[in-house]
């Protein structure tokens, strides 16, 4: 790789795991401190909760991956290291595709209004399930990710140099026979459910818009915002998920050149999933949101003079009248 392709690819990564570090961990320590303060966490909290702390994760182990891939290409290719930066980074990408499924679905339950009894039923024991479902995810992660470790091989890559010379390049990669139902499994049908629950957030969305939208005030209600707001979230979630999904398919097939715009921008799209991920989630939460808009106010606002108060003084004149007696 070019030097000039290493250090803006360095300087991209390190930019974006210190937003996706910033983002993720205020998504932790708000849910945290409402823990802390005696709050119960709702279903929606402990899964950002959840999400935003493997995001933390996911975004070092990514930094140290792509580190040592850049500055010692060797050591990185060795079997050993390799292996464990392979893991390492499938379980919580595999993790994440879960946990973004199971906040679609808990958005659909509580936004959905029926009289079915199995989608009541769902909807009350939901809750209840949430932890459950998330040990559940990680799981089936760690099963799909661990036969990573058994399924790897070395490629031969050939490049042609400016003096008309092949150069050869070893790169290692995970099986093709591992990596196709692995990624059905804790990809591709995390895509169709997310998929899925997207369609029908918008269409009870669409209904809600036909029918009462807005309340005796003129103001939209309640319910309607509530599914406009999980439909904006999700749509959004949705495509960065595409986005992720599809960048590193190409990545692994090789289909761009190294150092060539293809490869740089499914670079891009990797580095800035984890923060893009946790924006949308920030500002899908009204908590979140309003908490990020405080800190962000008191950030820059400090060390800015402060605007002078004018205080007005209100002078009320009163006129006497004299009687004057001749």
């Amino acid at each position: 790789m070019s030097p000039a392709f290493v250090v803006f690819s360095m300087i991209i990564l390190g930019v974006s795991t210190i937003m996706g570090v910033f983002t993720n961990s205020l998504i932790v320590a708000v849910n945290f401190v409402d823990k802390v303060k005696g709050k119960q966490f709702s279903p929606a909290d402990l899964i950002l909760m959840t999400l935003g702390a493997f995001n933390i994760f996911f975004q070092f182990i990514m930094l140290i991956n792509d580190y040592v891939s850049f500055l010692d290409y060797n050591l990185y290719s060795s079997d050993r290291i390799y292996t464990l930066f392979t893991v390492l980074l499938i379980l919580p990408i595999f993790s994440s595709f879960w946990f973004t499924v199971c906040l679609c679905v808990y958005y659909y339950l509580q936004i959905v209004i029926s009289t079915h009894p199995f989608l009541i039923k769902l909807k009350l024991g939901f809750p209840v399930l949430i932890p459950k479902l998330l040990m559940i995810s990680v799981f089936l992660s760690v099963a799909n990710g661990l036969p990573a470790a058994w399924n790897r091989h070395k490629d031969h890559l050939y490049f042609n140099t400016t003096d008309n010379q092949a150069l050869e390049i070893v790169v290692p990669k995970v099986k093709v026979v591992y990596m196709l139902p692995s990624t059905v499994i804790s990809c591709s049908l995390p895509l169709v459910l997310i998929g899925i629950a997207n369609g029908l957030i918008i269409k009870l969305l669409i209904t809600h818009s036909q029918k009462e939208g807005r309340n005796a005030q003129g103001d939209r209600s309640p319910g309607a915002e509530a599914c406009k707001r999980a439909a904006r979230t999700i749509v959004c979630l949705l495509l960065l998920y595409i986005s992720f999904y599809v960048s590193e398919v190409l990545l692994f097939t090789d289909t761009f050149q190294r150092n060539g715009p293809g490869f740089c921008a499914c670079l891009f799209v990797i580095y800035s999933y984890p923060p893009a991920q946790s924006i949308v989630l920030i500002l899908g939460s009204p908590k979140l949101k309003q908490v990020t808009i405080s800190l962000l106010q008191f950030l820059f606002s400090r060390g800015q003079p402060k605007a002078p108060e004018i205080l007005f003084i209100n002078l009320h004149s009163y006129q006497t009248s004299y009687i004057v007696e001749e």
